[in-house]
């Protein structure tokens, strides 16, 4: 029984050593959580309930944060700083992990604001953000032309 313990504790050890990111790994500059899984016309958004429509305009919101600040680097997830050139050091790991703590922080008093506050917003207001954001996403898919 103690060899049967012993072995389950060193295979969930091995298991969440294994997990653990080396801190030297490069990590990417937008965020790998940013994805908008489906894009919306205004009929199907006009057939929504409200608090689908909150759900999606927060979602499309944390894309937005996580993407527009940095598309002089990348417009999607998995680009790094070793992309680009920029030495992988101490230093600069720093700076991106401060980043992605502020953009963290931010985005967390930003949702709690709007989970508490867009409830009251006019369903019609949501329907023009939603699609606005939408439009704004997709471009991004397009800014690629113009950096040549």
């Amino acid at each position: 029984m103690k060899k049967l313990i012993l072995i389950c504790f060193l295979l969930v050890f091995g298991i969440s050593n294994a997990q653990k990111k080396d801190k030297n790994e490069p990590q990417s500059i937008i965020s790998t959580k940013v994805a908008i899984k489906k894009y919306h016309n205004k009929d199907e958004l006009n057939r929504m309930q409200k608090g689908e429509l909150l759900g999606l305009y927060i979602e499309r919101v944390e894309s937005l944060v996580q993407t527009l600040p940095y598309i002089a680097f990348a417009t999607k997830p998995g680009k790094t700083m070793s992309t680009y050139g920029i030495p992988n050091t101490k230093e600069n790991r720093k700076t991106l992990e401060d980043k992605v703590e502020g953009t963290n922080d931010f985005l967390e008093t930003t949702i709690e604001f709007q989970k508490k506050m867009l409830p009251y917003s006019d369903k019609s207001n949501l329907i023009a953000a939603i699609l606005f954001y939408e439009e704004t996403m997709k471009s991004l898919h397009e800014y690629n032309e113009f950096r040549h």
